[in-house]
């Protein structure tokens, strides 16, 4: 079994930095140099503070205020013509400046346009919830809690989407580390078997690069569950249908007999 570390504060500290690596920017283009973007530019500063704004690869990004979101959505759906909002979520900034970036990806079906908008929030603060301007909005803000912790002001049903409601931390921050902390190591086993089989069953390796069917030390078998170090007498070890009964239609049904390992990537 893999020799155990203690993960109990891995997530104290980012394990990721930037900070000899400058990613390649896309070109930003004026405002002015699109008559509908600039329209639209007009409109939204009538009413509300805007902050940076541009065009990139075609479709224009602006900065607004946290506070002005719900409102400054409405003014899009209903004066502007964006009617769909296809995405939200939030960039983890907070090894650089303690703060999230949010953003809202919108597109007008009449102007055939994309525009983003953004806005920063400090470590700790919260949205308000759009779903009553677009109803898109409900997972893509239950998915931002749960991924990054951030919590939408007026959510209908402000819960996790992914992953289990006791779970410990959230995966998208990058302080989360790729093979889980302290609580994700033993969480299938507390949840399945309790924590009393912990000394039995052994901490889940996170390890996709190898299944062994016959391994009763890692926590990676297949076909059967049987003690910590015991012989694997009832693991399905000859797998020679790769599909259901009857397959898919159109595609050359696979079977063990006819698979092949490259030696060599071509």
């Amino acid at each position: 079994m893999r020799a155990y570390t203690d993960k109990q504060n891995v997530q104290a500290k980012a394990y990721y930095s930037d900070r000899f690596f400058k990613a390649p920017q896309v070109p930003q283009e004026k405002v002015s140099s699109d008559e509908v973007f600039a329209a639209d530019l007009k409109s939204l500063k009538e009413k509300f503070k805007i902050g940076k704004s541009y065009i990139q690869k075609g479709q224009m990004v602006l900065f607004v205020e946290a506070n002005d979101i719900k409102e400054v959505m409405k003014h899009l759906r209903d004066e502007l013509e964006y009617d769909f909002l296809s995405e939200l979520s939030a960039i983890d900034w907070l090894a650089k400046s303690n703060q999230f970036e949010i953003f809202y990806q919108m597109l007008s079906m009449t102007k055939r346009k994309r525009l983003r908008v953004k806005f920063f929030i400090n470590n700790g603060d919260a949205v308000e919830s759009i779903v009553d301007v677009f109803k898109s909005a409900d997972w893509a803000e239950r998915e931002m809690y749960d991924m990054f912790g951030i919590v939408a002001n007026n959510h209908p049903y402000m819960k996790r989407l992914i992953m289990p409601d006791d779970w410990t931390g959230h995966p998208l921050l990058k302080t989360y580390p790729l093979i889980g902390d302290e609580a994700a190591s033993w969480y299938e086993i507390d949840t399945i078997f309790g924590k009393e089989h912990r000394a039995v069953v052994g901490p889940e390796i996170r390890d996709t690069k190898r299944v062994d069917q016959k391994d009763t030390k890692n926590f990676a078998r297949v076909g059967s569950e049987v003690a910590y170090g015991a012989k694997a007498s009832n693991a399905k070890t000859d797998f020679s249908e790769f599909q259901e009964e009857g397959g898919v239609t159109f595609i050359t049904r696979f079977t063990k007999d006819k698979q092949k390992t490259l030696k060599n990537r071509k």
